[in-house]
């Protein structure tokens, strides 16, 4: 079956439309099969991204020390303190 043939049907997509090649090579997507393990690896890189950032946030506020700018220009830590506690 000939694609001048092919009449289009429902749920074809885009595929079926008439298009110029500027548009299919810059919206290439739309036109290719999808590859199952370039997804499976985006979703693992995206995921593992996710789970660092989570995992750094959940650190950096369970410390009890934080850096301070000294008078003279030097970095200082110093310990967190409350002002409720007496």
């Amino acid at each position: 079956m000939n694609k001048k043939d092919h009449k289009a049907e429902p749920g074809d997509g885009l595929r079926s439309l008439k298009s110029t090649m500027l548009f299919r090579a810059v919206n290439y997507e739309l036109y290719i099969r999808p590859n199952k393990m370039v997804m499976i690896f985006g979703t693992i890189a995206i995921f593992s991204c996710i789970g660092y950032i989570v995992y750094m946030r959940h650190n950096s506020d369970n410390t009890k020390y934080y850096s301070a700018v000294t008078s003279d220009g030097s970095v200082d830590f110093k310990k967190k303190t409350s002002k409720w506690t007496v």
